[in-house]
């Protein structure tokens, strides 16, 4: 490392500190780099494939053509050219349909990605998934969750692993991936939509964070994404102990769940909501805040109530349990 330019070093660096630290990656895997074309997904690759021999993994690559701009097509060419510099296999896939008229563009676009994503790694045995989150990206979710009252949970921001999916670029600055693409003479693609600050994201990054920074004097990036790691270890911990108290409390149904109304009221409220939303994922169903808080309204009223719940789900509470299924 110390041969190449500061400014790939020092992201070489971060990369390889954030991969030990949080155990990314396993020697032998076959990871999945998803590569939009954009500034941080090419350093993730770059990066990665710089490092592939001290992690001993191997890698392919990965790329979703929304088909939302007349120009993407020159996005999904530019990934392929990329991939084909360092001989690695690409694989461009296409979304199975349009988002609908009143569904959320960008909610839309993550989930096909990952469901995408998810297929090419089944077809070709990848066992990593590698996005190019960065450390400013973390900084903008911290003030996302709280416009949007995500909670402890939304505020710890972007995990370094979630399942299979790993952020090697988690402690790296935007600027630093700019200053890295720089000098190793990459062009990367720039999409325009960035720029839309009618997008909560955008406007956040390109108004909110610089007025803070401009009101207190000082860049709130690392402060942000340090209160991210705290608030996320304190979450987990929460996770850890719902899921010790949800073996008393949730039982597993063939149509959903159901939760012992008196055990669930004898629970501090955050283990309680947390062992609820438990057995929402064990269920396989849909949920939100409102249906959690639903099912944990039911178990401390009265029996014979009921709710209705997203994606026609419904809780009702008998003398002892509130059932949830479909």
């Amino acid at each position: 490392m110390a041969a190449r330019p500061p400014a790939v070093a020092r992201v070489l660096e971060r990369v390889t500190a954030t991969v030990r630290a949080n155990d990314l990656f396993t020697p032998g895997d076959l990871v999945l780099v998803w590569v939009s074309g954009g500034p941080d997904s090419v350093c993730a690759l770059e990066s990665l494939v710089r490092l592939r021999r001290l992690f001993r993994i191997r890698l392919a690559v990965f790329h979703l053509d929304h088909g939302l701009r007349p120009d993407s097509g020159g996005d999904a060419a530019y990934v392929r050219r990329l991939a084909a510099r360092h001989r690695l296999e690409v694989v461009v896939a296409h979304p199975a349909e349009p988002p609908g008229r009143k569904e959320s563009v960008e909610l839309w676009a993550r989930v096909e990605r990952i469901r995408a994503a998810d297929t090419v790694a089944e077809r070709i045995g990848a066992t990593r998934h590698a996005d190019g989150h960065t450390m400013d990206d973390q900084a903008e979710t911290i003030l996302m969750g709280l416009v949007l009252g995500w909670g402890l949970d939304g505020l710890g921001g972007i995990a370094p692993v979630a399942g299979r999916l790993v952020r090697p670029l988690l402690d790296v600055t935007r600027a630093e991936v700019e200053a890295f693409c720089r000098s190793l003479r990459l062009s990367p693609r720039r999409d325009p939509t960035n720029a839309d600050t009618r997008l909560l994201r955008n406007a956040i990054r390109r108004e909110a964070i610089p007025a803070i920074e401009r009101a207190t004097g000082r860049s709130v990036t690392k402060t942000f994404a340090r209160t991210a790691d705290h608030l996320r270890r304190d979450a987990e911990a929460l996770l850890r102990e719902a899921e010790v108290q949800a073996g008393s409390v949730l039982t597993i149904t063939d149509d959903g769940f159901a939760v012992n109304a008196a055990r669930l009221r004898s629970l501090p409220a955050a283990i309680g909501s947390r062992v609820v939303r438990l057995g929402f994922v064990r269920a396989g169903l849909a949920w939100d805040a409102d249906a959690v808080a639903a099912v944990v309204g039911l178990a401390a009223g009265a029996p014979g109530r009921r709710r209705d719940l997203p994606s026609g789900a419904t809780a009702r509470r008998d003398r002892t349990r509130v059932h949830v299924g479909r």
